[in-house]
Formats: C-alpha cells, sequence, structure tokens
C-alpha cells in the first residue's frame, strides 16, 4: 500500500461511458478516502485495420489518447475538480497499464466494459485481467441499469 494516509486510487478510463461511470465512482470513493487519483490512458500502436496496414503516427495515437481521457476528465469532474488529480498516457495493452500503473496503489478501478467489450458481456478482457493480477484490491464497476 502506498500511502495510507493519502491512499493512491487508480482508475482506467478509455472515453467509453463505462469507464466515465468507472471514474464517477473512483472520485467519489477519493474524495472520501482524501485521496489523490490517477487517471490512466492506454494506447497501442495498430499494425493492421481491417486488413490494411497502417500509417498513423505514434505521435498522433498518444495525442489522441490524451485529449479523449482529459474530455472524460472535465465531463465526469469538471474543469476544477475538487480532488488531487493526475492524468497520465501510457503506450501498451491497457490491462498491463493500469496494473504497472496500481502496482503501488491502494485500489484500481475499470469499468465492468470498456471500448473493445462485446455488447452482453459482463466483464471485459482488461477488467478480467486486472482482476486477476492486481497488487491492490480492485473495484469494478457496473453501469447503472437503465431508467435508474
Amino acid at each position: 500500500m502506498a500511502d495510507t494516509v493519502n491512499p493512491l486510487v487508480v482508475v482506467g478510463v478509455d472515453g467509453s461511458e463505462g469507464s466515465q461511470t468507472a471514474l464517477r465512482w473512483a472520485a467519489d470513493y477519493t474524495r472520501r478516502a482524501e485521496g489523490r487519483l490517477l487517471v490512466m490512458g492506454a494506447w497501442q500502436y495498430p499494425t493492421m485495420y481491417y486488413g490494411y496496414a497502417v500509417a498513423i503516427p505514434e505521435d498522433d495515437l498518444a495525442a489522441e489518447t490524451e485529449r479523449a481521457v482529459r474530455a472524460s476528465v472535465t465531463e465526469v469532474l469538471g474543469s476544477e475538480p475538487d480532488l488531487s488529480v493526475d492524468v497520465r498516457i501510457a503506450q501498451g495493452p491497457a490491462a498491463e497499464v493500469l496494473l504497472e500503473a496500481a502496482a503501488s496503489a491502494d485500489l484500481l478501478v475499470v469499468g465492468s466494459r470498456g471500448h473493445g467489450a462485446f455488447t452482453g458481456m459482463l466483464l471485459g478482457s482488461v477488467s478480467g485481467h486486472v482482476v486477476h493480477h492486481a497488487a491492490c484490491p480492485v473495484v469494478v464497476v457496473r453501469p447503472p441499469k437503465a431508467g435508474k
């Protein structure tokens, strides 16, 4: 555990509704715990897209990921959050990026499904992976039921 006085909460954000729900939950928890919130975004350089080679500069992928994650933070927490928030972007598979970021965290928060999930899945591949491999407790936040 990193710091029992000011616990570190890591949350994975990919711009999906599920990750925004997880961000909202993580921010509420972090406020109550008087902790620090680390919002993580991950990107990978795709080599193929629909069977064609991709020629997208890596800087563009990193910048677009950061823009999307920061937009989610602003949408969910406002332009001046009332808690300590740090946003970081890293290259690599989302699950591995989150596990590395949470190696010294007190809590890892993820949505149950993100952009890559199949409709109807209860637990996405990233959330399932981090549940089994994280060095800290993990909270998987499910989306609210329709009509609530």
